[in-house]
């Protein structure tokens, strides 16, 4: 059955493609910071990071995303569209949903993030506190670049994950890839090919990435 003449296949992976691209963003931003926080000398965004890493992590993403959507929108009325845009309703829960995955796959890159600076000889650092800098400098000047470049082939694990994991956005109505597979399989009864088409399209998705940021980790990382 030619399905691409039938539902748009294309569009539906493309919101997939958005969710990660926006979320993979936040999440390094957010994730680095949180790492950052974690090996603070200040106590209070030392136990802040450990907390929020611990405890997010925990929590099933599901309830993370419906979090997003009841409790922050129909709840407290966390709005991040314009009530008066075409399709409020879609726009809203799309960035809803990007803000919950930012806040659950910062904490996995967090840690990623702070197992690359332990990786940093500790003498580094006290070389730069020793000229003067402080540790926000040392951290952004001598000890992130290098914690980065050894940390490649694992935030690409994080971000295969991310891209399998936009598939909850599903539960909140984001119209992404497994929304319109399941929609195809309840009108078509066609489980078989239409499961192995959307595993194939995710492959499609995962395997270049997981190659590309493999090869560029193996390249930049930091010869010890």
């Amino acid at each position: 059955m030619d399905y691409l003449s039938k539902y748009d296949l294309l569009g539906a992976f493309w919101v997939t493609v958005q969710l990660t691209v926006l979320s993979a963003v936040g999440s390094l931003v957010w994730g680095t910071l949180l790492a950052a926080m974690r090996v603070s000398p200040v106590p209070l965004m030392r136990g802040f990071g450990t907390a929020y890493v611990n405890l997010v992590r925990n929590i099933p993403l599901t309830v993370i995303i419906t979090f997003s959507a009841v409790g922050l929108s129909s709840t407290l009325g966390v709005v991040l569209a314009d009530k008066n845009e075409h399709g409020f309703f879609e726009v809203n829960n799309f960035r809803l949903a990007v803000l919950g995955f930012t806040l659950y796959t910062a904490t996995f890159v967090c840690e990623a993030i702070r197992s690359g600076i332990n990786t940093v000889p500790v003498g580094q650092a006290e070389a730069a506190r020793a000229l003067g800098l402080g540790f926000g400098q040392t951290l952004r000047i001598v000890v992130l670049p290098q914690a980065l470049r050894s940390v490649v082939a694992p935030l690409a694990n994080v971000l295969i994950a991310l891209t399998k994991n936009t598939t909850v956005a599903s539960v909140i109505g984001v119209a992404e890839a497994s929304l319109l597979m399941a929609e195809m399989v309840e009108k078509q009864a066609d489980l078989l090919p239409i499961s192995a088409l959307f595993a194939l399209g995710f492959v499609v998705l995962t395997l270049p990435t997981g190659l590309v940021l493999g090869w560029i980790g193996r390249k930049v990382a930091v010869k010890r």
